[in-house]
């Protein structure tokens, strides 16, 4: 029996439900300070955002690429969720599409500084890419298709045209303070919407 027989039958030990929330509050905390400074913030705001040391910070994520990738990861998957639960939390489906939108705005701004950190491994950043595409295209779908199905908005706009509309609406709001994206794609949105 070689050493890799031997690791075969062990069972991987899941991460304890403590250190899951730590990664997580880390994680929410990065997005937030990402989302209103940028992805070069100083590791010690996120810090003080998350309530840790920022020796925490990095034993989780030895390098700021490392972080970015995780928050990037960690708000597709937020915002894939979210879609269903907006649904299911009783709202009219054109209230969730404008409250799933707000969040999808709150991710982009924070995804156009990840282009910059991922430069120099265009294949990283192709398979996040992708990622992002098959995790959040059905979400949007949905979300659309239900309130085109309850009369609320027109029928005719794809998911893929939408959220590139809105990924377009965003490019320079990492860099000016005064411009916001929310209340442009919150126009946008608006401009789906059927005459009553």
């Amino acid at each position: 029996m070689n050493d890799d027989d031997r690791g075969a039958g062990r069972a991987v030990r899941p991460r304890r439900a403590d250190a899951r929330r730590n990664e997580k509050a880390l994680l929410d905390a990065a997005a937030a300070v990402f989302v209103t400074s940028g992805v070069d913030a100083p590791v010690r705001d996120i810090a003080a955002k998350a309530g840790v040391g920022t020796a925490t910070i990095y034993r989780h994520f030895p390098t700021r690429a490392d972080l970015i990738i995780a928050v990037y990861r960690h708000q597709v998957e937020a915002c894939a969720e979210a879609g269903p639960a907006l649904l299911a939390a009783g709202e009219t489906p054109y209230a969730a599409l404008g409250r799933w939108i707000d969040l999808f705005v709150d991710f982009l701004v924070t995804k156009h500084g990840l282009a910059a950190v991922l430069r120099s491994d265009s294949g990283g950043f192709e398979t996040l890419h992708a990622y992002f595409l098959d995790r959040l295209v059905p979400v949007c779908a949905e979300l659309l298709d239900a309130a085109a199905a309850a009369g609320e908005i027109r029928s005719d706009i794809e998911a893929i045209e939408l959220m590139r509309g809105v990924g377009n609406l965003c490019i320079g709001a990492d860099s000016d303070p005064r411009y916001d994206a929310r209340r442009l794609a919150g126009i946008l949105i608006a401009g789906l919407r059927l005459p009553r």
